[in-house]
């Protein structure tokens, strides 16, 4: 599996977007036309990088929202986006999940509901920033690992077991990893061994 994280300006600045990105995100609000483009623009340096150039090649959705690339099933891909972050992935021959979250404020019932009893309690008392990146790295592993199954929010990503400070798991056929070194932001990837699926 593959990854790249990066911020919306920056990679509308650094890298071109391809025309079908670029019409396609003019007719959405601003706001979110850059986070399209900036993401689909990441997949595609991703893409060429690892060899797999699109050469502006469309980058489909399922109607759950999951991306693909038509022509290449062989290659799973996901996008991720948050307040002015991006994430992409791919993974050849399998499935893959990349979730990217800015870390923002988490209520107590959030928490009780995404951690085990001991964590949510470690959390709770943690002063507010660190408290809100725990949370954070703990989340994009639950995304990460119910994208990479092919849901979202209706594959319960609160149900993934994940720990603070834990940077490597599974989740049942899914393998994790929270790479906390060496992102500016909490960032969490997953895959698995099978084909890509229908989404």
């Amino acid at each position: 599996m593959h990854y790249v994280v990066g911020r919306n300006a920056e990679v509308l600045d650094a890298l071109p977007v391809a025309v079908r990105d670029r019409a396609a995100a003019a007719r959405l609000p601003l706001w979110r036309g850059e986070e399209y483009a900036a993401a689909r623009t990441l997949l595609r340096a991703l893409l060429r990088e690892i060899g797999e150039d699109l050469r502006g090649g469309p980058v489909a959705a399922y109607p759950s929202g999951r991306p693909y690339l038509p022509g290449r099933p062989d290659l799973g891909v996901s996008l991720s986006h948050s307040s002015g972050w991006v994430a992409a992935a791919v993974g050849r021959g399998r499935d893959v999940g990349v979730d990217v979250q800015a870390p923002a404020a988490v209520g107590d019932r959030l928490l009780r509901l995404c951690c085990p009893p001991a964590d949510a309690e470690a959390l709770a008392v943690m002063p507010e920033a660190r408290r809100r990146r725990e949370f954070a790295w703990i989340f994009t592993v639950q995304e990460a690992c119910v994208k990479a199954v092919g849901r979202g929010l209706s594959g319960r990503p609160w149900d993934v077991p994940v720990n603070i400070g834990q940077q490597t798991g599974e989740w049942g056929r899914v393998n994790w990893c929270a790479p906390r070194g060496g992102e500016p932001v909490p960032v969490g990837c997953a895959w698995n061994d099978a084909l890509p699926t229908a989404g």
